[in-house]
Protein backbone atom coordinates (compact mmCIF):
# COMPACT_ATOMS: atom_id res chain seq x y z
CA UNK A 1 0.00 0.00 0.00
CA UNK A 2 1.42 2.98 -0.86
CA UNK A 3 1.66 6.34 1.47
CA UNK A 4 -0.94 8.33 -0.83
CA UNK A 5 -3.34 5.92 -0.55
CA UNK A 6 -3.24 4.79 3.31
CA UNK A 7 -5.46 7.20 5.89
CA UNK A 8 -3.45 9.48 7.86
CA UNK A 9 -4.33 9.80 11.81
CA UNK A 10 -2.95 12.77 13.74
CA UNK A 11 -2.05 11.27 17.41
CA UNK A 12 -1.73 13.49 20.09
CA UNK A 13 0.06 12.42 23.18
CA UNK A 14 -0.10 14.39 26.80
CA UNK A 15 3.22 15.33 28.14
CA UNK A 16 2.35 14.39 31.56
CA UNK A 17 2.15 10.55 30.35
CA UNK A 18 5.45 10.44 29.72
CA UNK A 19 5.98 10.79 33.75
CA UNK A 20 4.08 8.06 35.53
CA UNK A 21 4.65 9.55 39.03
CA UNK A 22 6.59 11.93 41.25
CA UNK A 23 9.06 9.42 41.84
CA UNK A 24 9.57 8.55 37.64
CA UNK A 25 10.61 11.44 36.70
CA UNK A 26 14.14 11.31 34.77
CA UNK A 27 14.85 11.10 31.56
CA UNK A 28 15.38 7.30 31.53
CA UNK A 29 12.42 6.96 32.92
CA UNK A 30 10.50 9.15 30.27
CA UNK A 31 11.93 7.09 27.53
CA UNK A 32 10.65 3.57 29.52
CA UNK A 33 7.01 5.47 29.29
CA UNK A 34 7.61 6.50 25.86
CA UNK A 35 8.64 2.74 24.71
CA UNK A 36 5.28 1.81 26.22
CA UNK A 37 3.54 4.46 24.09
CA UNK A 38 5.55 3.46 20.72
CA UNK A 39 4.20 0.09 20.96
CA UNK A 40 0.80 0.99 20.51
CA UNK A 41 2.13 3.43 17.51
CA UNK A 42 3.83 0.91 15.97
CA UNK A 43 0.34 -0.72 15.66
CA UNK A 44 -1.51 2.21 14.09
CA UNK A 45 1.24 1.60 11.93
CA UNK A 46 0.89 -1.83 11.01
CA UNK A 47 -2.64 -1.25 10.62
CA UNK A 48 -1.96 0.45 7.69
CA UNK A 49 -2.02 4.23 9.07
CA UNK A 50 0.26 7.23 7.91
CA UNK A 51 1.10 8.55 11.34
CA UNK A 52 2.07 12.46 12.71
CA UNK A 53 2.62 11.97 16.58
CA UNK A 54 2.30 15.35 19.06
CA UNK A 55 2.85 15.85 22.13
CA UNK A 56 2.79 17.91 25.70
CA UNK A 57 5.84 19.38 26.95
CA UNK A 58 4.81 21.13 29.95
CA UNK A 59 6.60 19.17 33.22
CA UNK A 60 9.88 18.92 30.46
CA UNK A 61 9.56 22.38 29.50
CA UNK A 62 9.40 23.00 33.95
CA UNK A 63 12.28 21.26 34.69
CA UNK A 64 14.27 23.37 31.62
CA UNK A 65 13.28 26.46 33.57
CA UNK A 66 13.98 25.02 37.49
CA UNK A 67 17.39 24.20 36.01
CA UNK A 68 17.85 27.30 34.98
CA UNK A 69 16.59 29.14 38.15
CA UNK A 70 18.96 27.12 40.08
CA UNK A 71 22.18 27.82 37.86
CA UNK A 72 21.58 31.61 37.52
CA UNK A 73 24.29 32.17 39.83
CA UNK A 74 26.32 30.92 36.33
CA UNK A 75 24.51 30.49 33.84
CA UNK A 76 21.99 32.87 31.62
CA UNK A 77 18.53 32.27 31.71
CA UNK A 78 16.84 29.91 28.30
CA UNK A 79 14.25 31.78 27.10
CA UNK A 80 11.02 29.93 26.71
CA UNK A 81 10.89 29.58 23.04
CA UNK A 82 14.55 27.95 22.98
CA UNK A 83 13.17 25.53 26.14
CA UNK A 84 10.17 24.68 23.74
CA UNK A 85 12.71 23.81 21.14
CA UNK A 86 14.73 22.16 23.24
CA UNK A 87 11.71 19.81 24.49
CA UNK A 88 10.82 19.30 20.96
CA UNK A 89 14.04 17.76 19.68
CA UNK A 90 14.63 15.68 22.99
CA UNK A 91 11.01 14.00 23.12
CA UNK A 92 11.28 13.67 19.40
CA UNK A 93 14.30 11.36 19.68
CA UNK A 94 12.81 9.42 22.50
CA UNK A 95 10.19 8.69 20.16
CA UNK A 96 12.63 8.09 17.31
CA UNK A 97 14.32 5.73 19.04
CA UNK A 98 11.61 3.41 20.58
CA UNK A 99 9.38 3.88 17.16
CA UNK A 100 13.19 2.26 15.35
CA UNK A 101 13.81 -0.69 18.05
CA UNK A 102 9.55 -1.22 18.10
CA UNK A 103 9.76 -1.93 14.27
CA UNK A 104 13.45 -3.22 13.65
CA UNK A 105 12.56 -6.71 12.71
CA UNK A 106 9.54 -5.38 9.76
CA UNK A 107 10.47 -6.12 6.39
CA UNK A 108 9.50 -2.66 5.70
CA UNK A 109 10.14 -0.11 8.82
CA UNK A 110 9.11 3.30 7.56
CA UNK A 111 11.81 6.32 8.73
CA UNK A 112 10.33 8.52 11.69
CA UNK A 113 11.47 11.98 11.60
CA UNK A 114 10.78 15.16 14.20
CA UNK A 115 10.03 18.42 12.58
CA UNK A 116 11.01 21.02 15.35
CA UNK A 117 7.69 22.73 14.36
CA UNK A 118 7.15 26.97 14.76
CA UNK A 119 3.94 27.90 14.97
CA UNK A 120 2.97 31.49 14.20
CA UNK A 121 0.45 32.94 16.90
CA UNK A 122 -1.03 37.04 15.97
CA UNK A 123 1.02 39.52 18.60
CA UNK A 124 -2.55 41.11 18.89
CA UNK A 125 -3.95 37.91 20.07
CA UNK A 126 -5.47 39.36 23.33
CA UNK A 127 -3.53 36.75 25.70
CA UNK A 128 -0.49 38.85 24.95
CA UNK A 129 -2.38 41.36 27.11
CA UNK A 130 -3.29 39.67 30.09
CA UNK A 131 -1.27 36.48 30.32
CA UNK A 132 -2.28 33.24 32.47
CA UNK A 133 -0.89 30.32 31.73
CA UNK A 134 1.41 29.80 35.01
CA UNK A 135 4.98 28.34 34.35
CA UNK A 136 8.05 27.33 36.05
CA UNK A 137 8.49 26.59 40.00
CA UNK A 138 6.58 28.55 42.84
CA UNK A 139 8.58 31.69 44.07
CA UNK A 140 8.47 34.07 47.26
CA UNK A 141 7.11 37.67 47.03
CA UNK A 142 10.36 38.99 46.72
CA UNK A 143 11.73 36.60 43.79
CA UNK A 144 8.64 37.37 42.27
CA UNK A 145 8.71 41.09 42.20
CA UNK A 146 12.49 41.16 41.24
CA UNK A 147 11.65 38.72 38.44
CA UNK A 148 9.13 41.43 37.61
CA UNK A 149 11.25 43.89 37.58
CA UNK A 150 14.46 43.25 36.48
CA UNK A 151 13.44 40.40 33.53
CA UNK A 152 9.80 42.00 32.50
CA UNK A 153 7.97 38.82 34.12
CA UNK A 154 4.63 38.54 34.23
CA UNK A 155 3.59 37.35 38.61
CA UNK A 156 0.46 36.21 40.02
CA UNK A 157 -0.26 35.06 43.54
CA UNK A 158 -1.43 30.73 43.18
CA UNK A 159 -3.48 30.52 46.06
CA UNK A 160 -1.58 31.07 48.67
CA UNK A 161 1.01 28.10 47.85
CA UNK A 162 3.30 30.89 46.43
CA UNK A 163 4.03 32.86 43.22
CA UNK A 164 4.95 31.93 39.63
CA UNK A 165 5.17 33.20 36.43
CA UNK A 166 2.63 33.59 34.01
CA UNK A 167 2.68 33.49 30.02
CA UNK A 168 0.09 34.02 27.28
CA UNK A 169 -1.20 31.18 25.78
CA UNK A 170 -2.65 32.71 22.09
CA UNK A 171 -4.61 30.95 19.81
CA UNK A 172 -2.74 29.20 16.55
CA UNK A 173 -2.64 30.46 13.38
CA UNK A 174 -0.38 28.80 11.41
CA UNK A 175 2.35 25.88 11.26
CA UNK A 176 5.50 26.94 9.60
CA UNK A 177 6.89 23.67 8.54
CA UNK A 178 3.32 22.50 7.31
CA UNK A 179 5.19 21.67 3.88
CA UNK A 180 7.69 19.70 5.25
CA UNK A 181 5.70 17.44 7.22
CA UNK A 182 3.40 17.14 4.38
CA UNK A 183 6.41 15.89 2.05
CA UNK A 184 7.41 13.47 5.27
CA UNK A 185 4.21 12.05 5.01
CA UNK A 186 4.46 11.53 1.46
CA UNK A 187 7.60 9.66 1.54
CA UNK A 188 5.48 7.15 4.03
CA UNK A 189 7.75 8.90 6.97
CA UNK A 190 6.51 8.77 10.65
CA UNK A 191 6.38 12.16 11.87
CA UNK A 192 7.04 13.82 15.02
CA UNK A 193 5.35 17.63 14.95
CA UNK A 194 4.03 20.29 16.80
CA UNK A 195 5.91 19.32 20.04
CA UNK A 196 3.86 21.30 23.06
CA UNK A 197 1.89 22.99 20.58
CA UNK A 198 4.53 23.95 18.60
CA UNK A 199 7.04 27.06 19.20
CA UNK A 200 5.67 30.67 19.21
CA UNK A 201 6.42 32.97 16.69
CA UNK A 202 5.10 36.42 15.77
CA UNK A 203 5.86 38.05 12.40
CA UNK A 204 6.87 41.44 11.94
CA UNK A 205 5.69 43.67 8.70
CA UNK A 206 9.07 42.52 6.56
CA UNK A 207 7.63 38.68 7.44
CA UNK A 208 10.69 38.16 9.93
CA UNK A 209 9.22 35.58 12.44
CA UNK A 210 10.39 35.96 16.20
CA UNK A 211 10.16 33.75 19.21
CA UNK A 212 7.40 34.38 21.66
CA UNK A 213 7.24 33.87 25.62
CA UNK A 214 4.39 32.03 25.16
CA UNK A 215 2.32 28.41 25.16
CA UNK A 216 0.36 27.28 22.81
CA UNK A 217 -2.25 24.53 23.93
CA UNK A 218 -1.60 21.55 22.11
CA UNK A 219 -4.54 19.99 21.02
CA UNK A 220 -5.68 22.90 19.19
CA UNK A 221 -2.45 23.26 17.88
CA UNK A 222 -2.59 19.55 17.03
CA UNK A 223 -6.36 20.32 15.65
CA UNK A 224 -4.87 22.93 13.79
CA UNK A 225 -2.74 20.33 11.80
CA UNK A 226 -5.32 17.81 10.96
CA UNK A 227 -7.40 20.26 9.70
CA UNK A 228 -4.56 21.46 7.20
CA UNK A 229 -3.70 17.77 6.29
CA UNK A 230 -6.70 17.04 5.67
CA UNK A 231 -6.41 13.91 8.09
CA UNK A 232 -8.44 10.97 8.49
CA UNK A 233 -8.87 10.77 12.05
CA UNK A 234 -7.66 13.08 15.05
CA UNK A 235 -7.01 10.71 18.13
CA UNK A 236 -6.21 12.68 21.12
CA UNK A 237 -4.34 10.13 23.85
CA UNK A 238 -5.17 10.85 27.40
CA UNK A 239 -5.42 9.25 30.86
CA UNK A 240 -8.44 7.78 30.52
CA UNK A 241 -10.22 4.77 28.36
CA UNK A 242 -13.45 6.72 27.57
CA UNK A 243 -14.38 9.96 28.23
CA UNK A 244 -16.94 10.64 31.19
CA UNK A 245 -20.43 12.46 32.16
CA UNK A 246 -20.14 13.23 35.74
CA UNK A 247 -16.67 12.13 35.96
CA UNK A 248 -15.69 11.12 39.57
CA UNK A 249 -18.86 11.00 40.52
CA UNK A 250 -21.45 8.29 41.92
CA UNK A 251 -23.47 8.95 38.46
CA UNK A 252 -20.53 8.86 35.98
CA UNK A 253 -21.39 7.63 32.70
CA UNK A 254 -19.04 6.64 30.17
CA UNK A 255 -19.59 7.50 26.37
CA UNK A 256 -18.85 5.68 23.56
CA UNK A 257 -19.82 7.29 20.70
CA UNK A 258 -21.35 10.94 20.16
CA UNK A 259 -22.30 13.37 17.49
CA UNK A 260 -20.37 16.82 17.01
CA UNK A 261 -23.60 18.65 18.39
CA UNK A 262 -23.76 16.37 21.41
CA UNK A 263 -20.60 17.32 22.29
CA UNK A 264 -21.15 20.62 22.10
CA UNK A 265 -23.88 20.66 24.49
CA UNK A 266 -22.05 18.62 26.87
CA UNK A 267 -19.24 21.10 26.78
CA UNK A 268 -21.63 23.83 27.23
CA UNK A 269 -22.84 22.12 30.29
CA UNK A 270 -20.08 22.13 31.82
CA UNK A 271 -18.99 18.43 32.43
CA UNK A 272 -15.59 18.85 30.73
CA UNK A 273 -13.09 20.17 33.00
CA UNK A 274 -10.68 22.94 32.46
CA UNK A 275 -7.37 22.25 31.99
CA UNK A 276 -7.94 19.09 31.60
CA UNK A 277 -10.63 17.08 29.09
CA UNK A 278 -12.28 20.75 28.13
CA UNK A 279 -9.66 21.66 25.47
CA UNK A 280 -9.31 18.47 24.19
CA UNK A 281 -13.14 18.30 23.19
CA UNK A 282 -12.75 22.14 22.13
CA UNK A 283 -9.95 21.12 19.27
CA UNK A 284 -12.19 17.91 18.28
CA UNK A 285 -14.70 19.96 17.66
CA UNK A 286 -12.40 22.76 16.14
CA UNK A 287 -11.78 19.71 14.00
CA UNK A 288 -15.21 18.25 12.35
CA UNK A 289 -16.28 21.81 12.61
CA UNK A 290 -13.71 21.69 9.75
CA UNK A 291 -14.51 19.36 7.71
CA UNK A 292 -13.23 16.37 9.90
CA UNK A 293 -14.98 13.11 9.73
CA UNK A 294 -13.99 11.26 13.24
CA UNK A 295 -12.08 11.82 16.00
CA UNK A 296 -10.98 9.04 19.51
CA UNK A 297 -10.34 9.90 22.56
CA UNK A 298 -8.55 7.20 24.58
CA UNK A 299 -5.49 6.32 26.83
CA UNK A 300 -2.25 4.37 24.94
CA UNK A 301 -3.19 1.11 26.20
CA UNK A 302 -6.67 0.97 24.36
CA UNK A 303 -5.05 2.57 21.34
CA UNK A 304 -5.75 -0.57 19.16
CA UNK A 305 -8.80 -1.48 20.72
CA UNK A 306 -10.32 1.66 20.23
CA UNK A 307 -8.89 1.99 16.25
CA UNK A 308 -10.99 -1.82 16.12
CA UNK A 309 -14.24 -0.35 17.25
CA UNK A 310 -14.05 -2.13 21.23
CA UNK A 311 -13.74 0.64 23.15
CA UNK A 312 -12.33 4.67 23.62
CA UNK A 313 -14.98 7.49 23.01
CA UNK A 314 -15.82 8.01 19.25
CA UNK A 315 -17.17 11.49 18.11
CA UNK A 316 -18.46 11.88 14.98
CA UNK A 317 -19.33 14.93 12.67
Amino acid sequence: MTAEKKKLAILAVGGNSLIVDAKHATVEDQYHAVEETCRHIAGLVKHGWRVVVTHGNGPQVGFILRRSELSRHELHDVPLDSCGADTQGAIGYQVQRAMYNEMRAWPVRPDVATVVTQVLVDREDPSFRKPSKPIGSFMSEQDAKEHRDKSGWDVVEDAGRGWRRVVASPRPMRIVELECIRRLLESDTVVVAVGGGGIPVVEDAKGLLTGAAAVIDKDLATSLLARNLDADLLIISTAVEKVCLNYNKPDQKSLDRITLAEAKQYLADGHFAPGSMKPKVEAIIEFLEAGGKQALITDPAHLLDAIEGRTGTWIVA
